[in-house]
């Protein structure tokens, strides 16, 4: 097994080195890694739906899907982010296998971590990481998000969603009481030093193991990844499964009701109620609403060539945008 010395808290990058691994390589690797402040979303999830968009929005949080299942995470520095990537297909579902090293070096400083449930690894009844896996021509990833010393303020603030405005299949993520690894240490441990400790726990029982870094080709073909998928809307917000939007606001103009079905990210039906005026037939801005992306800056700049004030009275088009979000 090789073991990945990876520096770079590029979050679109570091999930698509993830994928280049699993797809482009043959050797079984661990890999420890962390990211600048983002949100992570679950292969399956309707990402709107698990954001807080203003504060994503007015923070300049960068949100970007993972290749793997689960629910929404958040990451900053505090977090320290482990991945396995096996030619066994029979670790797949086996989640203990794999966080097994950092329960040893917990235990090690004193701290009773155990894994339960489904994917959870948790001290006392408070979570501190989440794990999940994914299956690629008998290989198998495993990888799991540790909050050491993150952010809950933020993490509390991105991950609250708006009053549930959606209906569908996709997964929603739990709720948890959650905690910092950092809370329950006996001395003073920074980070990267637990970084240190999990790496010597997991390399003690392989004697050939080798540390290496990406190859400027790696970083190459990485970055291509990246720009081809992990950094785009496609990916991170229109590969959301099929739902249906719904959201109800009072203007001074008059009570304004939508509702969206939307795929792949793209409106494809709408309708809009309510008792406000206009002179012109509100079927019109349903049809140029059809096609457009379900995002706030698509949304926006949809409206923007319209006028508005033909269909609703006293309604802004940066009022109206808001309930599409």
């Amino acid at each position: 097994m090789i073991y990945i010395d990876n520096e770079i808290t590029n979050p679109y990058f570091n999930l698509a080195s993830e994928e280049y691994l699993l797809k482009n390589t043959d050797q079984e690797c661990f890999m420890l890694w962390r990211n600048e402040s983002c949100i992570v979303v679950g292969k399956n999830q309707n990402t709107i739906s698990e954001i807080n968009t203003d504060f994503v929005e007015e923070n300049k949080i960068p949100v970007v899907r993972r290749l793997t299942g689960g629910g929404a995470v958040f990451h900053d520095l505090g977090n320290l982010n482990f991945t396995f990537i096996v030619n066994d297909a029979e670790s797949l579902r086996n989640f203990k296998k794999f966080v097994q090293p950092v329960i040893e070096v917990l235990n090690d400083l004193g701290i009773n971590a155990e894994f339960t449930g489904r994917n959870d690894l948790v001290i006392g009844e408070r979570k501190f990481a989440g794990n999940a896996q994914a299956f690629h021509n008998r290989r198998v990833i495993h990888h799991g998000a540790i909050l050491f010393s993150a952010d809950m303020t933020n993490l509390a603030k991105a991950l609250k969603p708006k009053p549930i405005k959606f209906q569908g299949k996709s997964v929603k993520s739990v709720t948890s009481r959650v905690t910092n690894i950092a809370e329950h240490l006996k001395a003073d441990l920074s980070v990267i030093q637990f970084k240190d400790m999990i790496l010597e726990k997991v390399k003690k029982n392989d004697k050939e193991s080798q540390v290496v870094r990406f190859t400027d080709e790696e970083i190459h073909l990485i970055k291509k990844l990246e720009a081809e998928k992990y950094s785009t809307w496609e990916w991170n917000f229109g590969s959301s499964p099929k739902y249906n939007f719904e959201s109800i606001r009072k203007f001074s103009g008059g009570t304004v009701e939508l509702h969206l079905y939307v795929e792949d990210g793209i409106i494809k039906e709408c309708r809009i109620f309510g008792d406000f005026f206009g002179k012109r037939e509100v079927t019109e801005l349903e049809t140029a609403l059809l096609g457009g992306k379900h995002s706030r800056d698509s949304i926006e700049s949809l409206l923007g060539k319209l006028n508005l004030d033909d269909y609703m009275f006293n309604v802004k088009p940066e009022e109206l945008a808001e309930m599409f979000i």
